[in-house]
């Protein structure tokens, strides 16, 4: 299947004005031989290079391990997995992101919409820490331990904490193993257990869950219906 046929029987009925019904009912309408021509050429392009895209004004870049797509119902369902990303200066060794939903409206440009995107991914605990040093206003500079916890430093006062942390919808929660002050142990029931809840994060996506796994964080996020739109034949002819 070249780039000619794409253009010529792909292009001419996509962008027909009368195509003028529901996002859900045309995606059903429309032949598989679109995704197929889009997701083979996206793969055959990209996959096993390193990419670089703008999501909400912020660089990411990120070599492409894989990438297909597949009809469920009246829609679509589409996998990444990226590896060695750079999000705006912070480093993911692996995501996975999973489009569910997806719905394409014909007209020029072509419209995509899903109805939810599932990120997984790691992160090196010791990459994670160094980030989290670099925010304004910290009172704590934090330090990966041999055993895969986490050293606190308060940045002014002799306190010392070996902590855990987890999230859960939304919510970070800090188990205190053992603390230290002017280098006296501090009695387990002085030491609390804080749940604080995190900021908002951008375009509504939530924080499902994150974990320590030895010196890896895992962690899970969901991102709400997102849509965008994009020129049919231009990107046909760029990844014909």
């Amino acid at each position: 299947m070249g780039t000619g046929w794409s253009l010529s029987s792909i292009t001419t009925s996509w962008v027909d004005p009368v195509a003028t019904l529901g996002a859900g009912t045309m995606t059903a309408l429309v032949p598989d031989s679109v995704m197929t021509a889009l997701s083979l050429g996206i793969a055959r392009r990209y996959v096993g290079r390193e990419v670089t895209v703008t999501l909400q004004g912020v660089p990411v870049t990120a070599r492409l391990g894989s990438f297909r797509v597949r009809r469920q119902g009246a829609h679509f369902e589409s996998r990444a997995r990226l590896t060695g990303i750079d999000w705006g200066g912070h480093a993911l060794e692996e995501v996975t992101a999973v489009a569910n939903g997806v719905r394409l409206v014909p007209g020029a440009p072509t419209r995509v919409r899903t109805a939810q995107i599932d990120v997984a991914g790691r992160v090196a605990l010791s990459t994670l820490l160094a980030q989290v040093n670099l925010q304004d206003g910290l009172d704590w500079t934090l330090f990966a331990e041999e055993s895969g916890l986490i050293r606190a430093e308060h940045r002014h006062r002799r306190l010392t904490a070996v902590v855990d942390a987890s999230i859960a919808d939304d919510v970070l929660r800090i188990e205190v193993i053992r603390a230290r002050w002017r280098g006296l142990p501090v009695p387990g029931r002085y030491l609390p257990a804080p749940v604080i809840p995190l900021p908002p994060l951008p375009n509504d996506a939530r924080n499902v869950r994150a974990t320590r796994d030895g010196h890896v964080v895992r962690f899970t996020l969901e991102i709400p219906m997102l849509s965008s739109s994009f020129d049919l034949t231009q990107l046909l002819r760029l990844i014909g």
